[in-house]
């Protein structure tokens, strides 16, 4: 953990991503194995497809990295796609489906903004395309020019 102290924006942040991200990890081991268990699906099937994903960004979360916040978004799209989905073919499951979208929605923005504060906080950047490109334009410059010299 770093020694920087966070803001409170970004403290709030994290809440949210938190929030989302263990109330997900909550619901859906008990959603899909106690409350209303998938019929036809074995165990193994529901674990790796709906919990797995979940644990992935786990260590990095505890390390509090603002890299594995930003891409545990990509992870939370499942469950966006899963309860969007539900909402239109399962209505009877609307109150476990809305849960579902309300801690997705938490963790998918607590995530994103987390991810930006704290990575500014700490003076991380991304670079730019454009100064990737001519960074690699003047080392190919500079290797033609070391080849004329020859």
């Amino acid at each position: 953990m770093s020694k920087i102290p966070k803001k409170p924006v970004t403290k709030r942040f994290q809440a949210s991503a938190l929030i989302g991200y263990v109330g997900l990890l909550i619901l859906m081991p008990l959603w899909l194995f106690v409350l209303a268990p998938r019929e036809g699906y074995s165990t193994g099937f529901v674990f790796a497809v709906y919990i797995l994903p979940l644990l992935l960004p786990l260590k990095g979360i505890i390390q509090d990295k603002p890299y594995t916040y930003a891409w545990a978004n990509f992870i939370v799209l499942i469950y966006f796609t899963h309860s969007l989905t539900l909402l239109w073919v399962s209505p009877e499951e609307m109150p476990l489906i809305l849960l579902e979208l309300f801690f997705a929605t938490c963790m998918f923005i607590g995530c994103t903004y987390y991810a930006r504060h704290r990575g500014q906080e700490l003076g991380l950047k991304i670079r730019k395309l454009k100064q990737d490109l001519a960074d690699e334009k003047a080392a190919y410059e500079q290797g033609e020019q070391k080849d004329e010299d020859k």
